[in-house]
């Protein structure tokens, strides 16, 4: 039996992609923003594009901050990606300043160069393209199977500082070397978009699926 996964749609979210994606990796998947099907859902996924505070605003003003807060909170399994990975965290700086779901303490900050080396300031921001990932946690969770130093697919010019570093399950450098993905109980997310990541993407969205199925 497949799991069901509630890919929360809040307008912005590359969805049809990361749809696609997880039913290749064996999930049951509605594109949804109905919040009783999130709640009777086997794990969440929050995907995003675009820019922090109006996709944050958008949750909040359909009331989808708050559910998904609840699924999270209850214990169901829960994937971030790109965006989804940020509004986990307490604030973003992005265009000013956003609060975000507050699950995760730290701050989402944006890659500043100008005082760096000269050699990194001459990288581009965004940060887009194909870059290594330095798997923390190779064993378990999304990474498990996953050899260190794989690649996977960036585009954003902001970048999380999680306050407890042990959360943190994946790594990049780009200029100075930043969380790429963070594992906490039933806490899943990334930087980066696997759906974009050919079949190393695939396979950590599997394992995400693999973990949804040990709570059922």
């Amino acid at each position: 039996m497949k799991p069901k996964i509630a890919l929360i749609d809040y307008g912005m979210g590359n969805l049809r992609s990361v749809g696609k994606a997880l039913e290749l990796a064996g999930a049951d998947v509605s594109v949804t923003s109905d919040k009783k099907t999130i709640r009777s859902s086997s794990g969440v996924v929050l995907p995003g594009v675009g820019s922090f505070g109006p996709a944050i605003e958008y949750l909040r003003r359909e009331g989808l901050d708050k559910t998904v807060k609840e699924a999270v909170l209850s214990g169901k399994p829960y994937l971030g990606l790109c965006l989804g990975f940020q509004f986990l965290f307490t604030e973003s700086e992005e265009e000013g300043r956003f609060k975000g779901f507050d699950i995760v303490k730290g701050m989402v900050k944006k890659f500043d160069f100008k005082k760096a080396p000269a050699a990194q300031r001459k990288l581009k921001i965004p940060h887009m393209g194909w870059n290594t990932v330095r798997v923390n946690r190779a064993k378990k969770g999304i990474f498990k199977g996953i050899p260190d130093n794989s690649y996977f697919y960036f585009v954003h010019s902001y970048y999380a500082v999680p306050d407890d570093k042990k959360i943190t399950a994946g790594s990049t450098v780009y200029g100075s070397e930043f969380c790429s993905a963070i594992e906490k109980d039933n806490i899943w997310a990334c930087q980066f978009h696997p759906e974009k990541s050919g079949a190393t993407g695939i396979k950590l969205l599997k394992n995400f699926i693999n973990e949804v199925t040990k709570c059922l």
